[in-house]
């Protein structure tokens, strides 16, 4: 006897992976306030900026004019 394919779906423990509707549809989830002076960022931005303009860059401070990225970049 043949197995419907929403049978086999769930003998793989795949089931429905981001089909049909969304629960939470209508609601945006809102971002958590981010402390960026926080002693963990503080910490973070000291391994990855190397001058005080690199930290600003990376913190979303950018000077006038200054060329948009055009990488994967999201800052």
């Amino acid at each position: 006897m043949p197995h419907s394919p929403a049978q086999l779906r769930n003998y793989h423990g795949k089931g429905k992976q981001g089909k049909g509707p969304d629960k939470s549809r209508g609601k945006k989830q809102k971002k958590p306030e981010v402390d960026i002076l926080s002693p963990a960022a503080m910490l973070n931005l000291y391994y990855i900026a190397h001058n005080v303009a690199d930290c600003l860059h990376l913190r979303g401070f950018r000077w006038p004019g200054a060329p948009k990225s055009k990488g994967k970049n999201k800052t």
